[in-house]
């Protein structure tokens, strides 16, 4: 049995008094702690896709189910709890005055009823220090800098450490690496694929890069019009070439 099912999704937006169909009875199951790469052109609705995963849109038509739930049943806040995402540009998913610390604690503690205080005891320092120096940038020295004084790769390394500190039944990265220089995309590419795979989790990534949609994922999924155009298991992706996925851009 999938983890994740959708059946059937389709999605619609009014467009000068006329319908504008985004999605087509699109139809995809996703394994417990796989990693998926969504791949696609501009148009083929992948981040429309993402959008009605976490809820942000409804679907016109169709069902999105994860570990046996209806997504759309559940309430926003055990969503949120169930379902993080990291966007394209770093300035998202981070609170720009508040330093990386209260970043991570606020984080690790998201959805929780008490109040808790942003004073961290050593021992949690110290632990945060530990897993920020996963992302080999310098971000484990800042841990008293506001955010929006980081680089944007230290920044996107803290969405994605933020993202993953309680452990998300699926995590949604939607390009996470587009906005970045080639040497911080590498590095992010890297601790995500080290963090998906420690952690066992369930992963969709969303990419334009055809490397990175041939190195990383245990399944590559190919979307365009709105449809599953194709789908290559780890064992049929190893067998591809950057040459027979570019006649699903045209």
């Amino acid at each position: 049995m999938s983890y994740l099912t959708i059946r059937d999704l389709s999605f619609a937006v009014k467009n000068q008094n006329e319908n504008k169909q985004i999605l087509h009875n699109l139809n995809l199951t996703v394994e417990q702690g796989s990693f998926t790469v969504i791949l696609g052109g501009n148009g083929a609705g992948k981040s429309t896709l993402f959008n009605l995963l976490d809820g942000t849109y409804p679907p016109t038509t169709g069902s999105i189910a994860l570990n046996g739930q209806e997504i759309r049943r559940l309430p926003l806040k055990e969503q949120a709890q169930k379902i993080a995402r990291v966007f394209q540009d770093p300035k998202f998913g981070t609170a720009p005055r508040m330093t990386v610390l209260e970043n991570l604690m606020l984080a690790e503690n998201k959805g929780k009823t008490s109040l808790f205080h942003f004073v961290a005891p050593k021992s949690v320092t110290a632990k945060y220090k530990t897993l920020l120096a996963k992302s080999q940038n310098g971000l484990e020295e800042r841990l008293n800098q506001a955010t929006d004084t980081l680089s944007g790769g230290q920044r996107q390394a803290l969405s994605l450490f933020m993202a993953t500190l309680q452990t998300p039944e699926l995590l949604l990265l939607d390009e996470h690496t587009a906005a970045l220089d080639p040497k911080s995309a590498t590095n992010i590419m890297a601790l995500t694929d080290e963090l998906v795979r420690q952690e066992k989790l369930t992963c969709l990534m969303i990419t334009h890069n055809l490397q990175d949609a041939l190195t990383y994922g245990d399944q590559l999924v190919v979307l365009k019009d709105g449809q599953v155009a194709a789908t290559f298991d780890a064992e049929a992706k190893e067998k591809l070439t950057k040459e027979e996925l570019f006649p699903y851009f045209l």
